[in-house]
């Protein structure tokens, strides 16, 4: 049975449409009208225990909102929503006790306490066994490295030191869903990666299934082998990552360092994408030409002392989703899915 399943979710908010002027104002007291707006739109998906999936999409795609569902924070307008066997919005505290929440630009930690305080004080909510509190709070301890300020107060904390805090408070009751939202926001590139091992090691070593949503795609790169992109309240992918880069980065990156300048350098089944010294990049379309082939080309006509393929981010494979739309090969292109 899948730990999260969603079945035609859907939110619309609505607003009172107000007319402009003071006779506008008057009108709107006695007759309203009001403006729908859907956030999310038939949303189906199926997560199994211990799964790392991220959820992602543009800013004001419906990611917040569909978590916000998960939690029980809101209900939704239609469709259906089960997490660990509960609805959330039916049983919130119970749903409470099965998942752990971190948001990069909130904190559930004490501001003006002790972080080992704020540890405390969760520890009394969530009806922790102490023993269970005790090796839990170690293990973290040692991951995250927090021993040098658990009694620092979280206001002086660093936010790299606050991140991490945090983690260690959403995981203390040993939830079985977790969710993060912007984990690595305004992070330096050592705490970034503590914090990207700490959600590998948990994911791995405890079996959580966590669901992340960030605008960062390194920290989907890093982390995890399943995206759901959503767009428009609506998911438009939900497959492996090795699948889209398959179907969308047709497109490599042939790096040569040549051994002498060979004005006129070209080889065909490739375009020469930029020339900075001894070092040649070429463009090729991986369903036309191999890499193999293209390299036993270079290596025929020229002199060569070093070649690497440089492979498509993912990045710039979602941007192009954005602009083009996705289209799954296996749909009619009648039936595909536009972003816009």
């Amino acid at each position: 049975m899948p730990i999260i399943e969603t079945r035609d979710l859907r939110k619309v908010f609505r607003s009172v449409k107000r007319t402009p002027g003071a006779l506008g104002a008057l009108r709107t007291l006695f007759t309203r009208e009001y403006v729908e707006r859907a956030a999310v739109e038939d949303v189906t998906m199926s997560l199994e225990a211990g799964e790392l999936v991220g959820y992602i999409g543009p800013n004001g795609a419906g990611k917040s909102t569909t978590i916000k569902m998960l939690t029980g924070i809101l209900v939704p307008t239609s469709g259906t929503v089960r997490v660990a066997g509960l609805v959330p919005y039916l049983e919130r505290k119970r749903n409470a006790r099965n998942i752990g929440v971190v948001f990069g630009q909130r904190s559930q930690l004490y501001w003006d306490l002790p972080l080992i305080e704020s540890f405390e004080l969760l520890r009394a909510i969530y009806s922790i066994p102490k023993d269970r509190y005790e090796n839990n709070l170690a293990d973290f301890n040692e991951l995250l490295e927090m021993s040098d300020f658990l009694r620092t107060p979280v206001r002086q904390l660093s936010l790299g030191q606050r991140m991490r805090g945090d983690f260690a408070a959403a995981m203390l009751h040993d939830p079985r869903i977790v969710f993060l939202d912007e984990p690595t926001i305004g992070l330096d590139v050592v705490a970034k990666e503590a914090i990207r091992t700490f959600i590998a090691r948990v994911n791995a070593e405890r079996g959580t299934t966590v669901i992340l949503t960030t605008h960062d795609l390194a920290d989907v790169e890093r982390l995890c082998r399943r995206i759901v992109l959503i767009d428009t309240g609506r998911i438009i992918y939900d497959g492996q990552i090795e699948r889209i880069k398959d179907e969308y980065g047709t497109h490599r990156t042939l790096v040569v360092e040549l051994c002498e300048p060979y004005p006129g350098f070209a080889v065909e089944g490739a375009e020469l994408e930029s020339r900075v010294g001894p070092l040649a990049r070429l463009r090729f379309d991986r369903r036309t030409i191999s890499a193999d082939q293209l390299i036993r080309r270079v290596t025929e006509n020229y002199c060569v002392t070093d070649v690497s393929i440089e492979e498509p981010e993912l990045e710039s494979i979602i941007r192009r989703i954005y602009v083009e739309g996705y289209k799954d090969p296996a749909v009619p292109a009648t039936l595909s899915t536009p972003v816009r």
